[in-house]
């Protein structure tokens, strides 16, 4: 009898260990998504001003309240973990649980909204592409308009792109009209950027990508969210693997009582 108490001591002892190493993981992982969320509306707000969805900054505010709830689960489950508390070790479960559970329901809704849109897709592509070329040749260096400039001139010079589609979306709108002062594209276009180099617009002295500006941002846009993918996945494998570990451990509290 005695051997068999060891024995379940020493499997509480390991699964405590186990446990709390995995919300240790859990934390950061919330903190992780915490800060890609922050990250995205501090760095990539001028990007996101761009855009007359407001998808994108609901999202990064979605991943900020979702980390936190990781955050505050996993610091839950240390103390649930530390103290042997069964009540506190059934409330983390849960928790784990239900997130997991908004997680597989999110995922589904994406795919099952993805499939549904896909005749549409490339409408909507299109739609998102006319309005940033209207946003940014009509925007681009008028009054009151200093952040769209701001993050016009950014996205040209951290993409290596020139306008929304191609450079001649500059020849027309605002701002050739008034502001252009003889430049043919904005100097950010440059590929070595000075003042008014923008006056020549031939490929070895601006920048010329197929698609343009947009095509970039797409291709940013697919990273992140394959980023945030993998995240997702890795979270939800972290889950299980703790709700395992959470069941065990409450098992064995419980057998360490008799």
């Amino acid at each position: 009898a005695d051997v068999e108490g060891k024995t379940h001591t020493c499997g509480t002892i390991c699964l405590k260990y186990l446990l709390f190493v995995f919300n240790l993981f859990f934390l950061l992982a919330g903190g992780a998504v915490m800060a890609v969320g922050i990250w995205t509306l501090v760095d990539k707000s001028d990007y996101i001003s761009l855009l007359s969805s407001s998808t994108y900054m609901v999202a990064a505010y979605i991943l900020i309240g979702a980390g936190a709830i990781v955050v505050v689960t996993g610091m839950l489950g240390c103390c649930a973990t530390i103290r042997e508390q069964r009540g506190l070790l059934i409330v983390f479960f849960i928790l784990l649980l239900l997130i997991f559970l908004l997680e597989i329901t999110a995922g589904i809704l994406a795919y099952v909204y993805y499939q549904e849109c896909f005749p549409l897709c490339y409408q909507l592509n299109a739609e998102l592409r006319a309005d940033l070329k209207e946003r940014m040749i009509q925007n681009y260096q008028q009054p009151g308009q200093e952040q769209i400039t701001r993050a016009v001139d950014r996205l040209q010079q951290e993409f290596k792109c020139c306008g929304s589609n191609s450079s001649a979306d500059w020849r027309e709108g605002a701002w050739i009209q008034t502001y252009a002062d003889r430049r043919l594209v904005p100097d950010s276009c440059c590929k070595t950027p000075s003042e008014r180099c923008g006056v020549r617009d031939h490929p070895s002295n601006i920048y010329r990508v197929e698609g343009g500006c947009i095509s970039k941002l797409e291709e940013f846009l697919l990273q992140h969210l394959l980023i945030l993918g993998s995240v997702g996945l890795g979270i939800a494998f972290l889950q299980i693997v703790g709700m395992i570990f959470t069941c065990c451990l409450f098992q064995s509290l419980k057998e360490d009582l008799y």
